[in-house]
């Protein structure tokens, strides 16, 4: 499993060799995150933010949220105390997609003991298990990066996939963005011409994530061997499907990280509006 209890986390917030990263951010208010971590945030956790942390700068191309300078990425995980030795335990506010973009990152870095906390800060205050405004110092350590190219796509890859119709495209955004009835971010509405949709929200069930037989179920019309592709609007919202293919048994899948932001960005890149 990709997720773990906020029971689990309660047992080992003082354990050495856990670390907690707080992820908490807003789309619509870029400051809610680290205004949020600075009043309350778990124990012993450190923060790292969607837009300066876990993002590049946005340019003409590479959508919205392009991924972070990894080497840079490298030394702020130095700083936080982890290495490869480290369990990561990952929380946002309860929405589940910026903890699942810092899960995805680590393990695109070769970390492979990474976990989202379910129902993430939401549950954790249910809960009535403690929070604090003190910030951790802990002993930077050295990150070992071991990048894993095959969970990465980029626009040539899509483009082939269209092309060759043997690898599965996924449209992680909400239905009527993928149908192009509205489009409130992106230059066009509309979706990558042959893609599915399978809404992010629709893994999880009361601001929890759904059982790997619920999971698996929701992809069953999928071979379990075949490639995918992963997009959303700007390679955030997708990292919750991906945790969830992966939690399903499906080994062939990738994040296009600029997504769908990208793909518009390009003038002569074609849209559907049909559902396939």
């Amino acid at each position: 499993m990709f997720v773990k209890s906020v029971e689990w986390l309660k047992e080992r917030v003082k354990d050495e060799k856990v670390r907690i990263v707080d992820c908490t951010y807003s789309l619509n208010d870029p400051l809610h995150g680290k205004n949020t971590y600075e009043r309350k945030h778990i124990p012993g956790a450190v923060h790292f933010d969607l837009a300066d942390d876990l993002s590049e700068k946005v340019k003409e191309h590479g959508g919205r949220h392009p991924l972070p300078d990894i080497q840079i990425l490298k030394q702020k995980l130095e700083e936080a105390g982890i290495d490869q030795n480290t369990t990561v335990v990952i929380y946002d506010g309860g929405e589940g997609c910026f903890a699942s973009r810092f899960w995805w990152l680590l393990k695109y870095m070769g970390h492979s003991d990474a976990y989202v906390l379910d129902g993430g800060m939401e549950a954790w205050e249910k809960s009535g298990f403690p929070l604090t405004d003190v910030k951790p110092d802990f002993k930077p350590v050295q990150f070992t990066v071991n990048l894993n190219q095959d969970m990465l796509a980029d626009i040539d890859d899509v483009k082939a996939a269209i092309a060759d119709q043997r690898t599965v495209l996924i449209d992680s955004r909400a239905k009527e963005r993928y149908l192009g009835r509205i489009e409130p971010l992106d230059r066009i509405p509309g979706h990558i011409p042959g893609a599915i949709n399978r809404e992010w929200t629709e893994g999880f069930e009361a601001g929890r994530w759904k059982s790997r037989d619920e999971q698996q179920s929701r992809f069953s019309d999928l071979e379990k061997d075949g490639k995918i592709i992963v997009y959303c609007g700007s390679g955030v919202s997708a990292t919750p499907n991906i945790l969830a293919l992966l939690e399903s048994g499906f080994e062939q899948v990738k994040l296009y990280a600029g997504s769908y932001s990208d793909w518009v960005s390009y003038h002569d890149n074609p849209v559907e509006k049909e559902e396939n």
